[in-house]
């Protein structure tokens, strides 16, 4: 399948699942008299307009390179990224003031049947968690792997309304509160992981070269090529879905530039016949003279 259908088919998969869901915490939250099932599905309306992004700047990473655009338009994946983070942090606010609201009006207690329903929403989120990480690391995708930590932070706030009811459930009377602390601990957790799907995104941005395994990679398949004998500078960034690389490969100084020239070709070609990853790949000619 192409790494383009992948990646927006596992989106798709992501909007359907976060609408569901949406659905029914709100219901369950309404009619269970608890705040925290609600507050959980606002994350998820907010999941669902931030897939919708991340489908959006998917398709337009994916275009090919152009006269402007050199190097394709693989940086609009982190830019989008930036824009869920916003979405997320905007959805904690909400999150955490009317959860303080909450703390300072009466309200009964949580019914039993919502811990049932949380137990299920859970499970099901952090399969979709294991589902969407294991597609972003093979499709090396930032946006992919925001929208994982999306299930995994609305597990994580599941699991702090199922701690928050089962509490006030327990305690009783004077209690109900804890399922209003419970939804203010949920935004201690999503802004922790904002900052988890915000940091790659601005790495990628900033072209920070920290791919050591890929680097060895490359200069390990470059001697494989008739003609190069070693490799030296190695700088690697990331756009979207590609890695674009500059590379000097060290050939034999007597040679002509013709047979550079035509031996840095077949290494360019020979490296992305080998890393299907890879985008633009720049060789750079050095001779090698014995002294």
């Amino acid at each position: 399948m192409p790494r383009k259908t992948l990646a927006i088919r596992t989106v798709i998969f992501s909007m359907v699942s976060s609408l569901f869901l949406a659905a029914i915490k709100f219901l369950t939250g309404i009619f269970g008299n608890s705040y925290a099932l609600i507050a959980d599905g606002i994350e998820s309306v907010v999941d669902v307009f931030s897939s919708i992004l991340v489908l959006i700047g998917l398709n337009y990473a994916e275009r090919p390179a152009d006269e402007n655009h050199p190097y394709g338009h693989g940086k609009a994946e982190p830019l989008i990224t930036f824009l869920v983070v916003v979405f997320l942090v905007i959805s904690a606010a909400t999150i955490a003031w009317q959860a303080i609201n909450n703390i300072q009006t009466p309200h009964e207690l949580p019914k039993p049947f919502t811990l049932i329903v949380l137990g299920v929403i859970i499970i099901w989120k952090e399969i979709s968690f294991q589902i969407v990480i294991k597609r972003s690391k093979k499709l090396k995708s930032t946006a992919l792997k925001a929208e994982a930590w999306h299930h995994r932070s609305d597990a994580i706030t599941s699991v702090a309304a199922f701690i928050g009811i089962s509490i006030a459930l327990f305690g009783g009377k004077g209690f109900e509160v804890a399922d209003d602390y419970a939804a203010l601990l949920a935004v201690v957790f999503i802004l922790y992981n904002c900052y988890k799907i915000f940091r790659p995104a601005l790495r990628e941005v900033m072209d920070e070269d920290v791919y050591e395994d890929l680097t060895q990679k490359i200069r390990e398949i470059s001697v494989q090529v008739n003609g190069i004998l070693d490799t030296e500078k190695c700088f690697i960034r990331k756009a979207g879905m590609k890695y674009h690389v500059d590379l000097h490969a060290i050939v034999d100084g007597k040679i002509s530039v013709k047979e550079g020239h035509h031996i840095s070709h077949e290494l360019k070609d020979h490296l992305r016949r080998e890393i299907p990853e890879l985008g633009h790949v720049l060789i750079h000619v050095e001779p090698f003279v014995e002294k």
